[in-house]
């Protein structure tokens, strides 16, 4: 018996105040697994995550989740169904402190008891700064808050926008390692949308191209060692 995915987006169309973006996406997600979507800017990765979430409704087809269909539930309800979301450019709230900060995400997920210490565990800075306002912090500190905060709701499928952006390369690599553990731990199905191809080898068994609204190539992380592949579909 072939298992069901744990999201599926069929036929979906999107857009915003009238003008479409997506036209017509179809995708599969399996539980346990890292995917990423790629593509150049403007070709409606975003729009696609802000979808998934609920931050923009669709006007064409469906999205499924756990076989459930959630194209019409509010982004908290979906929070609360197991989907975390980290925004492109991190969004804490920069005048409260770390702890605070985690503590919004513990509200927002509603699926049991928090375990600061894990999420500590995996982003000790967190600890040692958790009395420190959120704003303070550096860029890649605040990309971790960002996670962790998401994390805090006990989510089964996070979904990552750009998280390589405005952060120094070790700290994105840093990040990728972290994800990876995070997969390989708790198995946890991440959905990360990217453009930085070292952090896409690093993190995802799985990749979607997207150009004009659609996605347009399904790859494999190796197949990104090919210059001509990645010039073909990131090249500006």
């Amino acid at each position: 018996m072939v298992e069901s995915p744990l999201l599926s987006i069929s036929g979906l169309r999107c857009g915003y105040g009238g003008k479409p973006v997506l036209q017509g996406v179809d995708l599969t997600i399996r539980a346990g697994e890292i995917t990423a979507v790629i593509g150049r800017n403007g070709v409606g990765k975003s729009t696609l995550i802000k979808a998934m979430i609920g931050l923009l409704p669709p006007s064409g087809g469906s999205i499924r989740f756990r076989d459930r269909d959630i194209g019409a539930m509010s982004p908290h309800v979906r929070a609360r169904l197991g989907i975390g979301y980290v925004p492109q450019g991190r969004d804490v709230f920069p005048r409260m402190s770390v702890e605070e900060n985690l503590r919004v995400g513990e509200s927002i997920g509603g699926a049991g008891a928090a375990d600061f210490d894990a999420v500590y565990g995996y982003f000790p800075i967190l600890r040692e700064r958790r009395r420190q306002a959120a704003g303070t912090l550096s860029g890649g500190q605040q990309q971790q808050l960002a996670i962790g905060r998401v994390l805090i709701g006990n989510p089964t499928l996070v979904l990552l926008d750009e998280p390589s952006e405005g952060i120094q390369p070790s700290i994105v690599q840093d990040i990728a390692r972290l994800g990876v553990a995070l997969n390989r731990d708790t198995g946890l199905t991440i959905v990360l949308v990217e453009q930085n191809i070292d952090m896409i080898r690093a993190m995802a068994q799985r990749c979607y191209v997207m150009d004009k609204g659609r996605i347009v190539a399904e790859l494999t992380p190796e197949m990104l060692d090919d210059r001509d592949i990645v010039r073909r579909h990131l090249a500006v």
